[in-house]
């Protein structure tokens, strides 16, 4: 590992929302059931709900519900993701301080996922930062498919860092480059990781992270190795896109600990814990999640003689 390597990093859970979609609707009770459970795992991040239409995604059709039913820890950050001004101005309502607002470098992906073209996503993600920021809320915008697209394959750098810095003159307060679709590799986290910072050097950026294809933790450490300090994960690895096919598998979060604290990094999390949370997910979801390490446990668990 390089010397500039983040001594922390920040890990937000997606599991409630980007995970919980890709689902068979669960019961409210059980979503609530998740976001706290997760709360008292050490994480300071979890991206609760989802403001879009039911009509798209109905597994997140109980989101003013739920958000209304989970007790908030005062060290968490929650965050809530908006597809509009519409669904942007009901989470502030809500009293989220924390939003997203998605626009695809694809083209394609974009058109299918919320049916504009990136430009006009762009454009209407600047008002959904001006009402984020009249309302003393946070907005950060994630570049979705930054790593391809499963209708157009690959995704040229420059006009992927080119819309991430479109959104930082809008106001974005943070940038995600999201691999909707498993395609990121190591060489293309630094080329994109580092086309942006030639442009931003000091604006906030994090990764979205999936494991399709088997290449989750590599392209992790090597946003780490440029000094990428926020990671998106997903509790049992559950979540994908339902706009993108074959797009299945966040990374765990828990086998994001597991690296990181190998590594040395901090992450405030208790791994243990969160093992236990990852249990609960996969019960209450009724499937076994994809997690290896929920299976295998760290390396330090031992079996009895």
């Amino acid at each position: 590992m390089s010397a500039d390597v983040p001594a922390r990093v920040v890990l937000r859970d997606v599991g409630p929302r980007d995970g919980l979609q890709n689902e068979p609707p669960v019961p409210t009770a059980a979503k609530v059931e998740l976001i706290e459970a997760l709360g008292g795992t050490g994480l300071t991040e979890i991206e609760a709900v989802s403001y879009v239409h039911p009509r798209a995604i109905p597994q997140m059709a109980d989101a003013a519900e739920v958000w209304a039913t989970v007790a908030p820890r005062p060290e968490v950050r929650y965050s809530a993701l908006v597809p509009n001004l519409v669904g942007a101005r009901r989470a502030l309502e809500a009293g989220f301080t924390d939003i997203e607002v998605v626009v695809s470098a694809s083209r394609t992906h974009n058109l299918r996922n919320i049916n504009r073209t990136p430009e006009e996503s762009l454009a209407a993600i600047a008002e959904v930062i001006d009402l984020a920021h009249a309302d003393g809320a946070r907005c950060q915008v994630i570049v979705a498919t930054a790593f391809g697209c499963p209708y157009e394959g690959e995704i040229p750098e420059d006009q992927v860092v080119g819309y991430a810095v479109r959104a930082v003159r809008a106001g974005a307060d943070s940038i995600c480059f999201g691999d909707t679709t498993g395609m990121g590799s190591p060489p293309r986290v630094r080329r994109l990781v580092g086309g942006f910072r030639d442009r931003e050097p000091d604006h906030e950026l994090a990764l979205h992270l999936h494991d399709t294809r088997g290449t989750g933790m590599a392209n992790l450490v090597a946003g780490l190795e440029l000094g990428v300090e926020r990671f998106d994960a997903s509790v049992g690895g559950l979540g994908g896109c339902p706009y993108a096919p074959g797009a299945s598998g966040n990374i765990a979060t828990e086998e994001a600990v597991y690296l990181l604290h190998e590594l040395g990094v901090e992450t405030g999390v208790d791994l243990d814990h969160l093992l236990e949370v990852a249990a609960t997910a996969e019960r209450l979801v009724g499937r076994e999640l994809p997690s290896r390490l929920l299976k295998a446990g760290p390396r330090t668990r031992l079996s009895p003689l």
